[in-house]
């Protein structure tokens, strides 16, 4: 469906177009928002925030993981010997940290993906302006997302390097303020 209606209104955009088709001076590109994503540096900078939360992450998982199994293992162990009052205390203990995991482990997963979310969104804005103010530099009437729906598109309407350059050149500009 979705398809269906992105090609109606690219029908509809080239029809409006007729005129600059008259002319010989149509000017048609795409980018690949995914590529940019990953090379450009921004997206590396965000790549290694994220990175470092899940280590930071990972290193809290595995030590609440070896004082669950520490307990589990002592309760095993000692529990036949312990009061029926001393064994029900430790179980309790232990599904109270095992319930304590879980909800960290939880935690951390939405967290890791809601900051994942809102850098993603603040470097798709500032491609969302490169781009932009490239087409009107450059003259382009239309400028596409580079997608699985493209059937055909000639390698010369590829824009993707020099969007790529261009947000890194405007990164180096303006000097990224730290917000962690």
């Amino acid at each position: 469906m979705k398809q269906i209606f992105a090609v109606c209104i690219l029908a509809l955009s080239l029809a409006l177009a007729s005129s600059a088709l008259a002319a010989n001076d149509l000017k048609l590109g795409s980018v690949d928002l995914q590529k940019i994503m990953v090379l450009s540096n921004a997206g590396k900078e965000a790549k290694g925030q994220l990175d470092a939360k899940a280590g930071r992450i990972e290193k809290e998982k595995n030590s609440r993981e070896e004082e669950l199994n520490k307990l589990k293992t002592e309760l095993e162990k000692k529990g036949v010997p312990l009061s029926e009052k001393e064994r029900n205390a430790k179980e309790k203990d232990y599904e109270q940290r095992l319930q304590e995991y879980q909800q960290f482990l939880t935690k951390a997963k939405e967290d890791i993906q809601a900051e994942n979310a809102e850098l993603t969104k603040r470097i798709a804005g500032d491609i969302f302006k490169v781009v932009q103010d490239y087409g009107r530099k450059k003259g382009y009437l239309f400028i596409f997302v580079k997608n699985d729906g493209m059937i055909y598109m000639d390698a010369k309407a590829d824009l993707t390097d020099e969007i790529l350059q261009a947000l890194n050149a405007s990164k180096k500009a303006v000097p990224a303020v730290s917000g962690s």
